[in-house]
């Protein structure tokens, strides 16, 4: 079962949802011409979406920045949200009516995804019932009472005031979205916060600035001004969809090459992805971002990539056993056939520097030398004792060989995930 912080979101979207659907079934529907218009552009963005989750890292979550958005999506429900004039003529949906209109939209697109058992799909559509109502109830009643004529007529100011809410709604969407986040993971909420927020900034400004247009837009021509400012929100799906697709096969490669170790009998079964996930859970709980957690991932997914060159394979692959200058040695010849590969320079660097000694690395080369010592340590053949007793070890090489601090997260990692049953140690 989910923290109570992710029903507590779902209970206050179906709340408002419910709200505004019995609202609307009550006194009707109106202007059905324009909420039709809208919910359709609203469901034909979520549909272009095609969010799936196995397009994720290696411990499973998928990064914010690889996210599918559904910008044209977004931008109707809020341009809907802030429509307060129609080719001249004012508008009387309300903020209700906005909110039963993008959650039917939202939910018709959201039944192939939950049909799959997508409960991400909840979640977001939980966010967009949320964010845009607390964009109509900012705006709406406002306008419909005419005192933000009376304040900032129209013209600068008011295109300056709709985009001061649009930026809070992205902030509201931004906290929504790592407390799911947070509830569903456990990972630390301000990291998680600080990616969202990163993920707002590109995307999030084409929205909010195509939604000020849109919405003035449809107040002088009508209707005929959405699919004029629907293209090019359209395009940027496709763009971001294409990069989401070069991303997922670069990952891809990486991961096949990593299996080269195994499939030439140098490391075990599965190793580098054990540590490839083990190490991003641990960047996690110390905060990296997402762009450190795919340098990590990829570096920890060719850590072992140096054994190809030796001729006596390392028995089990475990180089956590072996002299300091040779397990060094194995490490540089890593990082030069990682540097052949075309990776980022920064992943070559971790794997030439995860022998060194921990004062002497960056953190990501601290997460992949502990995450890989402790796999190798935690293996059957290697360590008697099991997970356990292979922590305990780890913590015993603080001395020299690892950070305190990382071997103290990724206790609390397998704590919290239940693959061993360890006590984090107490300071002091």
């Amino acid at each position: 079962m989910r923290p109570w912080g992710a029903w507590a979101v779902r209970g206050a979207a179906v709340a408002l949802a419910a709200a505004g659907l019995g609202h609307t079934l009550w006194h009707g529907v109106a202007e059905p011409g324009t909420a039709l218009a809208f919910a359709t552009l609203v469901a034909l963005g979520e549909l272009a979406r095609r969010d799936h989750r196995e397009h994720g890292a290696a411990d499973g979550h998928q990064p914010a920045q690889d996210r599918r958005p559904a910008p044209l999506g977004s931008a109707a429900a809020l341009t809907y949200a802030l429509l307060g004039e129609a080719a001249g003529h004012p508008t009387r949906h309300g903020a209700l009516q906005t909110v039963a209109v993008v959650f039917a939209a939202a939910l018709a697109a959201a039944v192939p995804y939950i049909a799959r058992g997508g409960g991400h799909a909840l979640d977001h559509l939980a966010r967009r019932v949320l964010t845009v109502a607390f964009a109509a109830v900012c705006f709406q009643p406002l306008h419909d009472s005419g005192r933000l004529e009376d304040v900032t007529g129209r013209g600068p100011c008011l295109v300056g005031f709709l985009l001061a809410l649009l930026g809070l709604t992205a902030l509201c969407d931004a906290v929504l979205a790592a407390a799911l986040a947070r509830a569903g993971t456990g990972w630390p909420y301000g990291p998680l916060l600080r990616d969202e927020l990163r993920a707002q900034l590109g995307i999030g400004s084409a929205i909010c600035a195509t939604c000020v247009v849109m919405a003035l837009g449809v107040a002088v021509a009508g209707l005929w001004a959405l699919p004029v400012f629907s293209v090019p929100l359209l395009l940027t799906q496709m763009s971001f969809h294409r990069i989401t697709a070069i991303r997922v096969t670069y990952r891809q490669t990486i991961t096949s090459l990593a299996r080269a170790t195994e499939i030439a009998g140098y490391t075990r079964p599965g190793h580098a992805r054990r540590v490839a996930a083990l190490s991003c859970a641990v960047g996690r709980e110390l905060g990296l971002s997402e762009r450190e957690l795919t340098v990590l991932e990829y570096a920890a997914l060719m850590h072992d990539i140096g054994q190809l060159s030796l001729v006596d394979p390392v028995p089990a692959g475990a180089t956590a056993e072996l002299p300091a200058a040779e397990a060094r040695r194995i490490a540089e010849l890593g990082g030069e056939v990682a540097r052949r590969t075309g990776v980022p320079a920064e992943v070559a660097v971790v794997v030439e520097l995860q022998a060194d000694p921990y004062r002497r690395q960056p953190v990501a080369a601290r997460i992949v030398r502990t995450v890989n010592a402790y796999d190798d340590l935690a293996a059957a053949s290697l360590h008697p004792g099991g997970s356990l007793a292979a922590l305990e070890q780890l913590r015993l090489g603080t001395g020299r060989d690892h950070h305190p601090e990382v071997v103290e997260s990724l206790a609390r990692v397998l704590a919290r995930g239940g693959r061993a049953r360890v006590v984090p140690a107490r300071p002091g």
